[in-house]
Parts: C-alpha cells; sequence; structure tokens
C-alpha cells in the first residue's frame, strides 16, 4: 500500500498534518508514504511566490486578506469559482505525470488548492486511488464547494450543517480531528515538564505567535503581562521571526521569560503550561485540545481564523483578547478565578482529539481494503 499527501507552502499546519499521518502509517504501520509540496514540485519558483503571497496577504496586509476571504464566502457559488480554474490550469498536467508514475491507493489533500486539483484530475482523466481531504480549522471555509473526492475530514461533526450546505453528503464526512503528531496524545505532570525546563513550579503561561512569528501586538502583550503583580512565569515561542525573539530577550523583565525561537517541543512547553496564547489556527488549537490545555486566543488572521474564534468562543473552549478585554485582565481573572479554567477543560473534552491521525489513518486503510 502507498499513501501520498498533497500539501501547499501557505501556513505550516498544512504540512504538519501530512507529517502526522505520515509518522502513523511509517512508524507504526510500516506503509510507504510520501508528501509532495504541489506548487514546489509543478514550479519551484511558483512555491516560492505563494508562500511568500500568502505572507503577504496575511502578515502584510491581513485586513486585505481577510475582505478577500468574506467576498469568497457570499459568492455565487453555481459555477467553478476563478480559484478553482487557476489551480486546475496550473497543476493540471505534471501532477497528473507524477500520480501515475507514484501510483499510491489513497491520496490525501491537506489543503485547498490540493484539493481542488485532486478534484479536477479524477473527474477529466479518472483515478484509481481513494481520495480524501482535510479540512484544517473549525469551518469549512469558501472554495470546498468546488471539492468532489471520496471523503472530506473534519475537526468536529458541528462543523456537519456547513458541510451539508456545501453539498457534501454526511456518510463522506469524517470528523476525526485535524491529525496531530502522536506525542500530543500524551501529557506528562506540570511538575515534571517544568523540571525539564529548568522552570519554577508555579503558575506558567505559554505564548506561541505561530511558525512564522505572526503577531503585531506581541510585545505590547507582553510589556502588560510583564507588569502583572501576580507571581507567575512565561513560555515564549517566536517561530521564525528572530526579530521578536531578539527584542523578548532584551526586554526589561519582571517575570521569568523562557523564550525559544523555533523549538520541536511544544508538547513539552505545553505540558508545563497552565494556558496558552496563541492566534487560532486549526493545528495549533487541536494540539491544544488534545491536552486539555485552556486556549486564550490572540491576533487572529482574518479570514479562517476569525471563523476558528467564532467557533470556539461560542462552544465554551477558549477566551479571546480584546481591545475590551486586554490580556491583563484575562490573566487576572484564570489567575485568581481558576474555576473559569475549569469551565473551558470540561468543554474541551467534547472536542479534543488526541488520536485523530490514528483513526483517520486506520479509515484510510479500511476503504483502501474495501472494507
Amino acid at each position: 500500500m502507498k499513501v501520498l499527501f498533497l500539501s501547499v507552502p501557505t501556513g505550516h499546519g498544512h504540512h504538519m498534518a501530512a507529517k502526522a499521518l505520515e509518522e502513523y502509517f511509517q512508524k507504526d504501520l510500516s506503509i510507504e508514504c510520501k508528501t509532495l509540496d504541489v506548487f514546489e514540485h509543478v514550479n519551484p519558483v511558483l512555491g516560492d511566490s505563494v508562500q511568500k503571497g500568502y505572507l503577504l496577504s496575511t502578515k502584510m496586509l491581513p485586513k486585505a486578506y481577510g475582505t478577500f476571504y468574506s467576498l469568497s464566502e457570499q459568492r455565487d457559488t453555481s459555477k467553478y469559482s476563478s480559484v478553482g480554474k487557476l489551480v486546475k490550469t496550473i497543476l493540471n498536467k505534471k501532477l497528473m505525470q507524477y500520480l501515475n508514475d507514484y501510483d499510491p491507493d489513497a491520496i490525501v489533500a491537506t489543503h485547498i488548492f490540493s484539493a481542488i486539483a485532486i478534484s479536477y484530475l479524477r473527474k477529466k482523466y479518472g483515478m484509481r486511488a481513494k481520495s480524501f481531504a482535510i479540512i484544517t480549522d473549525f469551518t469549512v471555509h469558501p472554495f470546498w464547494e468546488d471539492v468532489d473526492i471520496d471523503y472530506y475530514v473534519t475537526a468536529t461533526d458541528l462543523l456537519n450543517y456547513q458541510a451539508l450546505k456545501k453539498g457534501y453528503p454526511l456518510e463522506k464526512v469524517k470528523p476525526f480531528g485535524i491529525p496531530i503528531l502522536s506525542k500530543f496524545a500524551h501529557a506528562i505532570p506540570k511538575q515534571e515538564a517544568r523540571a525539564q525546563l529548568g522552570l519554577a513550579d508555579k503558575f506558567t503561561v505559554l505564548v506561541m505567535t505561530g511558525s512564522m512569528g505572526y503577531g503585531s501586538d506581541v510585545l505590547a502583550n507582553l510589556e502588560k503581562m510583564n507588569s502583572l503583580a501576580e507571581d507567575f512565569q512565561l513560555i515564549t515561542v517566536c517561530g521564525n521571526n528572530r526579530k521578536l525573539k531578539k527584542h523578548i530577550d532584551e526586554m526589561p523583565k519582571q517575570k521569568d521569560i523562557l523564550n525559544y525561537g523555533f523549538t520541536d517541543n511544544i508538547n513539552l512547553l505545553m505540558d508545563a503550561a497552565d494556558c496558552i496564547i496563541t492566534k487560532p489556527g486549526g493545528l495549533s488549537t487541536s494540539e491544544a485540545l488534545a491536552k486539555r490545555l485552556p486556549i486564550i486566543m490572540l491576533d487572529p488572521i482574518p479570514g479562517q481564523e476569525d471563523r476558528n474564534e467564532e467557533f470556539m468562543l461560542n462552544n465554551g473552549i477558549a477566551l479571546s483578547v480584546s481591545k475590551t478585554f486586554p490580556i491583563d485582565e484575562v490573566l487576572y481573572q484564570i489567575i485568581h478565578f481558576p474555576w473559569k479554567l475549569d469551565m473551558l477543560r470540561e468543554n474541551m473534552k467534547y472536542f479534543s482529539k488526541p488520536n485523530s491521525a490514528r483513526d483517520f489513518a486506520e479509515f484510510i486503510i479500511s476503504v483502501v481494503n474495501g472494507k
């Protein structure tokens, strides 16, 4: 059996979803897998342009990106979208040649672009492989109605109604959860995690800015947290934002701050923390949900992360920082009134999917084997 994952260079989460599945297939089942960055394969210059364009739209021009997203939600869905036409035009022949050469039994798309491409290719040429797509947010966002494949994996069954509105029969919608690495399925006691990190055993706040270090107000919010009288410590993860890491390293500190750039021990940092402050990306919030780590949302990228924020607030599984509910007030409340964190943890049990990768992988095997 061979499994092919198709990803796109627009953020870290799509690649990590593929990596989580690949880990289970290869490590636990010894099944052959490959992950293909479809834009990079078709044209490396195009792949670089897509990534830079995504960074520009979400980091430098977030309001414009959010406006485009909102307009996309309101568009006429009766015709094949301009985005769909663009994707199929770019990825058509070269991607099909790769599929013919590798001849996978299952194809898993971790991004809307690769899902559209597979939909078009299977319709035009036919396809032996079973096809799957992962919707890596807590919403079924624009252009998914352009996708027609065998199965769709969602974060939760509460998205079933959105899937129905996109035209998907529910027997094709599988709420296994967004796939995450197996290390997020297990936890060690806080005291042990803190000892491994060289931290004191006291209230600990984990601050993550995403793999690209997104977040314009990170320093301002850190200064507010740093000035609070309450006794707690901070762990900060700056991703690839070296400038932000340098600022935090050099800022005057009243609190102990353990500051990272890019790191692969997020699971241990989560085990050490009492709460996480993060932008509401689909993958990072799925990891926190698996750990039942209370989430405080900050700096959502306009568009799908706005919808993630709405979903989590409406379901009582996160708090959200705003101009009228600033970060210092949030921390004051959760430190002095711990029942607020208990409330979030209780609601999280309905959305925690620690074995999402395993469950999805086993389903792929059953479909391929015709069971």
